[in-house]
């Protein structure tokens, strides 16, 4: 069972994941593995490939800016305040289409998919440093599967 925690005003506690270069809020062995969170700062234009995930659910919550979000067949636009759950198995993708940076809080639970931020992190390898092999395999070792490219 995991123990409770409480962190005020997280800065870079444990260190920083690239795959967006930003602090761990919660990791897998603080939360016996039931969640893993972080947040992002995303530049304009940012988006991922269309993916999933076999064995995690995913909360996105907008602090700030615009994203778009592709889940499944259905597009939504959202500012702060905007909550997206994207259950397991469910492909999706988000952008940021605002102007700005845009702010979002990332949750998976339970934490498997995060692993991959974790991982990410303690290799100090962003993803953009790999081939798409590598890519490819790196996403299956943490459950997660590309299924197209950015749909935006």
């Amino acid at each position: 069972m995991p123990r409770a925690l409480l962190f005020s005003r997280v800065k870079a506690r444990c260190g920083t994941c690239r795959l967006a270069g930003q602090p761990l809020k919660l990791q897998n062995a603080e939360t016996a593995e039931s969640v893993m969170a972080f947040e992002e700062t995303a530049p304009a234009g940012t988006d991922t490939t269309f993916h999933l995930h076999y064995d995690s659910d995913e909360l996105i919550y907008v602090l700030s800016g615009e994203f778009t979000f592709k889940i499944d067949d259905r597009v939504t636009i959202g500012g702060p305040g905007t909550c997206a759950f994207i259950p397991r198995g469910v492909a999706h993708a988000w952008k940021n289409t605002g102007a700005e940076p845009g702010r979002a809080l990332f949750l998976y639970t339970p934490g498997g998919a995060g692993r991959m931020f974790e991982e990410a992190r303690r290799l100090q390898r962003p993803l953009s440093s790999m081939d798409d092999r590598e890519v490819a395999e790196f996403f299956r070792r943490f459950g997660w599967e590309t299924v197209g490219p950015p749909p935006f």
